[in-house]
């Protein structure tokens, strides 16, 4: 978010100020001084980065100088933008809805900005009443919308000592949380956990069969349609689109540390998917 911001920003001549984790991966850093942005890293979590800029809030120069918070749930743009995949969903399987969608769950404004489009469509006449079952993939170093949703709790909790290499993911509770678990609840949805190991083997798993690198974010979706499908929630015969929502180009330094133990995983990698335009069809 803060790359495309930051390229945007450039394109426009506007000034754009990141706040980010100063463990972020290298190339989110890079990419956004490299397009000219201020890039603040901040000792903690993407929370921590929040709380740094509502202090930053409170002073005069964001109104003299026109500043606009475009935090994650923060502002109304990011959801139009987000529910465009609802729709090219919808388009791509010919106005048919899936049984599922799996998304990877940090903010959650994808999620949101689906079922935004479904409404929408339903409106427009282009779809009916069906939905897909809505489901959150977080990871287990890092789940606040699974706990909550384990509880059966409206809100989610503020996650302890949030650690995962899906820098992503590693956000201890979403603005928009009591958004993400009433639309999870009305879809008939559900939230997986996927730990780190799992994200790192089916990172590599999607790389080596299907020749798409995806982030770790994205991979964490696989790790989720494995379990589900493996706990009958969803059945052999059903279209389930899986999210990928990043590059794996963009954390290299993130899995070189973890080269060694990837090395082990792809050799017992076997093809066990079929894909047809990004979606994954039955284990």
């Amino acid at each position: 978010a803060a790359g495309a911001l930051a390229a945007y920003a450039a394109a426009a001549g506007l000034e754009a100020h990141m706040f980010m984790p100063k463990d972020v991966p290298v190339a989110n850093r890079v990419e956004c001084d490299y397009y000219g942005a201020h890039v603040t890293l901040v000792d903690g979590l993407i929370s921590d980065c929040a709380r740094r800029v509502a202090e930053l809030k409170k002073e005069s120069f964001w109104e003299k100088d026109g500043w606009f918070d475009l935090s994650t749930t923060k502002e109304p743009y990011r959801f139009e933008g987000k529910k465009t995949m609802g729709y090219e969903v919808a388009e791509q399987l010919g106005w048919r809805i899936p049984q599922g969608i799996i998304y990877p769950t940090g903010g959650g404004v994808g999620l949101l900005g689906m079922w935004k489009a479904f409404e929408e469509m339903e409106a427009l006449g282009w779809i009916g009443s069906e939905r897909p079952r809505m489901v959150s993939v977080q990871s287990a170093g890092c789940a606040p919308i699974v706990k909550a949703w384990d509880e059966r709790s409206p809100t989610a909790e503020m996650w302890p000592d949030a650690s995962t290499l899906a820098s992503g993911l590693r956000v201890p509770k979403p603005y928009g949380d009591y958004l993400i678990l009433e639309i999870l609840r009305k879809s008939n949805g559900t939230a997986v956990s996927a730990s780190d190991q799992e994200i790192i083997e089916a990172t590599r798993h999607w790389a080596k069969v299907e020749g798409i690198f995806a982030a770790p974010e994205g991979a964490a979706s696989l790790v989720a349609y494995k379990k589900l499908r493996g706990n009958g929630f969803f059945k052999p015969e059903d279209t389930v689109v899986l999210f990928n929502t990043g590059s794996g180009l963009k954390y290299l330094d993130v899995l070189d540390a973890r080269l060694g133990a990837g090395n082990s995983l792809a050799q017992s990698a076997k093809p066990a998917a079929r894909h047809i335009g990004g979606i994954i069809g039955p284990y």
